[in-house]
């Protein structure tokens, strides 16, 4: 491995970085947590970090185009979780912690495989992205996980982390070193995530059963 060279483009993605990524990539740390801890504010945290995205990610300097449509879809989805949440009556039943099943899993594949072939095809024919097939795969995979983390399947971290580790590479790629930064520290939080919802369910079927 070339060092110096890695060094080298390490320097040139701090000199490039603008206080709009820092923030976005800040308040999407931010949103992370408010998710580990359950707490609404996910949300507008949420909204902040997706919106700049959206825009930051689709300008010329970036092209990566099926990333700013994913933030676009996510920042829609806070602003309907946001709602959700804040009109959740307190004795509506959560819906528990469990592990995909078959079907689930086909859904999944579905959605990853499809999205995949969709955003390719999108980004090669109307876009000038320079890595069409990488984005649409980041892409396809973290709406696979989100469509999980929805119905509240412990995969969703695994499926999330694949498509964080693809994610990370691109974006110093890229030279987007604080969202590639906030990408490892996702990665990081999706492998707690796993462990923790794991135990949940764990403790779940405990209960039911001591009933």
């Amino acid at each position: 491995m070339n060092f110096d060279a890695l060094y080298q483009g390490l320097l040139e993605g701090v000199h490039q970085m603008s206080w709009l990524e820092i923030i976005a990539a800040l308040f999407g740390a931010i949103s992370v947590i408010c998710s580990k801890q359950n707490s609404i504010w996910l949300y507008p945290t949420g909204l902040v970090s997706t919106g700049i995205y959206a825009y930051l990610l689709s300008r010329e300097q970036f092209k990566l185009y099926a990333e700013a449509t994913l933030n676009v879809y996510y920042f829609v989805m806070s602003v309907y979780g946001w709602y959700h949440w804040a009109r959740k009556s307190a004795t509506e039943p959560e819906t528990p912690i469990g592990w995909a099943t078959r079907s689930e899993w086909v859904v999944t594949g579905g959605i990853t495989l499809i999205g995949w072939a969709l955003f390719g095809y999108l980004l090669r024919t109307y876009s000038n992205s320079d890595v069409p097939v990488i984005d649409a795969f980041v892409s396809a995979t973290a709406c696979a996980g989100m469509w999980l983390l929805a119905k509240r399947k412990i995969e969703n971290w695994v499926v999330l982390n694949v498509s964080n580790l693809v994610a990370i590479p691109l974006l110093f790629h890229k030279h987007l070193l604080p969202t590639a930064v906030l990408t490892i520290f996702l990665f990081i939080v999706a492998v707690m995530g796993y462990f923790s919802w794991r135990k949940i369910w764990r403790e779940q079927n405990t209960a039911g059963l001591a009933r």
